[in-house]
This record gives structure tokens, C-alpha cells and sequence, in this order.
């Protein structure tokens, strides 16, 4: 299983905007930012996907 699935919402969000604040690997983050678009959570700050 994903382990980003398991992530409640809250805990997902504040990991996405992190990862962006620590600049940690463009993939990671996009990872985080699939997951939260397909939760339909709010749409994060600094969208990375290219």
C-alpha cells in the first residue's frame, strides 16, 4: 500500500507545503500533489506538476 494513502488530509496538506518550503525533490512533491488532487482537497499553493 501507498503510504501517502494512508496520510490523513491534514497531515498530507502540511507534508505538500513542507516539501515545498525544504525545496526536498521535485518528484516527492509531486507525489504529495496527485494525492491531494485526487482527494479533491484545496488546491495547494506552488502547483508543480509540469
Amino acid at each position: 500500500m501507498n503510504v501517502v494513502v494512508e496520510l490523513s488530509d491534514e497531515m498530507l496538506l502540511d507534508s505538500y507545503h513542507k516539501a515545498i518550503e525544504l525545496q526536498l525533490e521535485h518528484d516527492f512533491i509531486k507525489l504529495l500533489l496527485v494525492e491531494i488532487l485526487k482527494r479533491n482537497l484545496h488546491s495547494p499553493q506552488h502547483a508543480v506538476l509540469h
